[in-house]
């Protein structure tokens, strides 16, 4: 039985410190794909990129969405970091701010401050990067006619079972988790936590009450996710 990790990597969730210490473990045995969204999602494209790469031990990917991928004779470690949903909007906010990049998301936040930024966001037709992001992409995992936070809480379950659901917030026990997992196959594997694409906090962020209230109403059921998972 080939074993793999599985790691959905969400926008400023620390994915890019975890991809960091997989490759260090692997080299280029992690391996980075994207994929085009579907209703339907795109796990019979991410199925086959796991057949057809049998020399890979790691895959990352910021666009994997619909059920967890199946392979035969494969042991999928599916890994999703999760983190306080406005914290994640700030951090997002300043990585685009900062970033050299020409995308809507980076010139609408070098034009507008973090309340422009995130009202530009929130009335944008299908835009979930404010909006219970990470609620939104769990719920891909779990297609039914359930609400979206019973389907994401259903996907966040399964990932616990199946591999690591961690906090960014506790970093070191997500690491100790998938450790844990590895182990028995790579005898070798160390996790020792890095800090890798971190923004910087914005130095003239001060108090806005309408700003935070937004913030916590567009965001209730991901503040509702983090509370169900870790009681």
């Amino acid at each position: 039985m080939r074993t793999v990790v599985l790691h959905y990597h969400l926008f400023k969730n620390a994915g890019t410190s975890l991809d960091q210490i997989l490759r260090k473990n692997f080299g280029d045995r992690l391996v980075k794909a994207e994929f085009l969204s579907s209703l339907k999602g795109n796990t019979e494209q991410v199925e086959a990129w796991i057949a057809d790469t049998p020399e890979a031990v790691a895959y990352t990917s910021h666009t994997m969405m619909g059920p967890l991928p199946r392979v035969r004779g494969v042991r999928i470690i599916p890994v999703i970091l999760l983190r306080d949903p406005i914290a994640r909007i700030r951090s997002a906010y300043q990585f685009e701010r900062n970033q050299d990049a020409e995308t809507w998301g980076a010139e609408l936040a070098k034009k507008h401050d973090l309340e422009g930024y995130v009202r530009a966001r929130l009335a944008r037709d299908g835009d979930r990067q404010c909006r219970n992001f990470q609620t939104s992409r769990l719920a891909t995992l779990t297609p039914s006619d359930a609400p979206e936070l019973e389907r994401a809480i259903a996907s966040a379950r399964a990932i616990q079972k199946a591999g690591v659901l961690g906090r960014v917030e506790d970093f070191a026990k997500a690491l100790e988790d998938l450790t844990k997992l590895l182990k028995p196959e790579f005898s070798d594997f160390q996790a020792e936590a890095v800090r890798a694409n971190v923004s910087k906090k914005s130095k003239d962020a001060v108090a806005n009450a309408a700003l935070d209230a937004l913030l916590q109403e567009a965001n209730q059921d991901d503040m509702e996710l983090l509370s169900q998972i870790w009681k």
